[in-house]
């Protein structure tokens, strides 16, 4: 289905499963399929919203510069559409609008948050969007995805060296829209985890045991303001776990959302 958010842009999302509603917001380079493997395991006991943020096709581009209050925006009118407060889960990029969400006191029954960039934010990312549009203008795909991979999600060297294998050069990336917008937002955002606090809903905290640097020393600041938290972790995994685990990432979440 489709709606038409605050400021006219077109956002499409899936709904599967019935039972207390969860939306589920993808990271960047993301999109409807994202939280799809962990979904399905889930809609069995609760109604699973599943939206392509605004960048992401099929949904509509959106305004340029974004920022984080567009996506609030646009959770704000799906959470309208479904008539009732939801539980909100995010992914990465996902899990940061997520905060900014319950902060803005749109009604949210709870928040389960996988690994948040919190410690991508601030100016110092306004030459890494203007490097990423150069390289996707001229349509080198692999130069653009490194950039992203080792500047935003501070992705080791040797795992870096790993996904370029076999990579395709030239094409520009499909999501190559959505992850500038989503880049202009974490320029224009703060690094400051202390605001968090104001997000008193209860909240999973879920993380990788092996996720690089700095990600756990700034989920280990984030749990320590977020009132009512539960951390998780998950032994052996990095930052794609709820990919990689499925099953694993959607008993944890139905053993802390409530059914009704």
């Amino acid at each position: 289905m489709s709606f038409e958010s605050f400021d006219g842009t077109a956002v499409t999302c899936r709904r599967i499963g019935s039972g207390a509603p969860v939306v589920m917001v993808h990271g960047s380079g993301g999109g409807l399929h994202s939280w799809q493997p962990v979904a399905e395991r889930l809609a069995d006991r609760f109604e699973l919203w599943t939206p392509a943020r605004r960048g992401y096709a099929p949904s509509g581009p959106g305004r340029s510069p974004k920022h984080f209050a567009d996506e609030v925006g646009d959770l704000g009118a799906l959470i309208d559409k479904i008539g009732r407060p939801v539980h909100l889960a995010g992914m990465s990029y996902g899990a940061t609008v997520a905060l900014h969400a319950a902060a803005a006191g749109l009604p949210v029954r709870s928040l389960v948050l996988w690994e948040p960039p919190l410690y991508a934010a601030g100016e110092e990312l306004a030459p890494v969007l203007a490097r990423f549009e150069e390289l996707t203008a001229r349509g080198d795909r692999r130069q653009a995805d490194r950039l992203l991979a080792e500047v935003v999600a501070r992705v080791p060297a040797v795992l870096l060296n790993l996904m370029d294998a076999g990579k395709p050069a030239g094409e520009e990336p499909d999501d190559a829209h959505g992850w500038c917008r989503d880049l202009e937002s974490m320029a224009a955002d703060t690094a400051d985890v202390e605001r968090w606090s104001a997000a008193t809903v209860p909240t999973l905290l879920m993380r990788g045991a092996d996720t690089w640097p700095p990600m756990p020393q700034t989920l280990d600041r984030l749990a320590s303001v977020l009132p009512h938290v539960t951390l998780t972790t998950f032994p052996g995994q990095m930052h794609f776990a709820p990919s990689a685990i499925p099953d694993t990432v959607a008993a944890e979440i139905a053993r802390f959302l409530p059914r009704s």
